[in-house]
């Protein structure tokens, strides 16, 4: 996986200034190196250009490395709703996401992620694309409030499906969520109101299409 993805960023990547002070940020601030690979920000950039969504949903803010490519697939004309656990994680995505220049096309909802999916279902918002990178054993929780936010039609990508290979791969060492992926992949897979596929970009990224009523 590692040697794949190391081939597919040399040849289709080229350098990102902006992306790697994001990377800077995050380490500068002790915050965990957790955001999706070069290869992976690109794919939602493209989802999100290639769906034409214009409001976007993002569980996991972390530095806003996910949050600029999911912003790039908007441009000047949609929104991003981003959730985030902790207040100081959100402040360095704000300020990312304002060099970036969508500053004023975010909003940070900080706390529990599923208490603000609950706020969001009790004033009925609706988007057209999600981004779950959060914690995994809510994973299939999320899923759900995406399913009941979602526009129909709308695509929900979850991230770190292949938990290092380990989901595939038998002789993998294990993480502490290769079961609750595996069970994650497996309830997407079979949703009735999802068509899925997983795609393995980065740690893996399941992307699904809400089907219309």
């Amino acid at each position: 996986m590692k040697q794949m993805n190391s081939y597919i960023d040399s040849v289709f990547l080229n350098h990102d200034p902006l992306l790697e002070e994001v990377i800077l940020s995050i380490k500068e601030n002790d915050m965990p190196s957790i955001s999706v690979s070069p290869s992976a920000g690109k794919l939602l950039t493209m989802l999100v250009s290639i769906s034409g969504a214009k409001n976007v949903l993002e569980i996991g803010a972390l530095g806003g490395y996910s949050g600029i490519c999911l912003a790039r697939g908007f441009g000047k004309e949609g929104n991003l709703t981003s959730l985030e656990l902790k207040e100081e994680y959100a402040k360095c995505a704000q300020s990312n996401l304002t060099k970036a220049g969508f500053g004023d096309q975010v909003t940070y909802m900080t706390g529990a992620a599923l208490q603000s999916l609950e706020k969001l279902a009790d004033e009925d918002k609706r988007f057209d694309f999600f981004f779950i990178d959060a914690d995994k054993d809510n994973y299939e929780n999320y899923l759900r409030y995406c399913i009941r936010l979602a526009e129909p039609g709308a695509l929900i990508v979850a991230d770190n499906v292949l938990a290092g290979g380990s989901v595939a791969d038998q002789d993998a060492e294990p993480r502490r969520y290769t079961e609750i992926m595996k069970k994650f992949n497996a309830t997407a897979a079979d949703h009735p109101q999802l068509e899925s596929l997983l795609i393995p970009i980065g740690d893996g990224m399941t992307v699904s299409k809400v089907k219309k009523p």
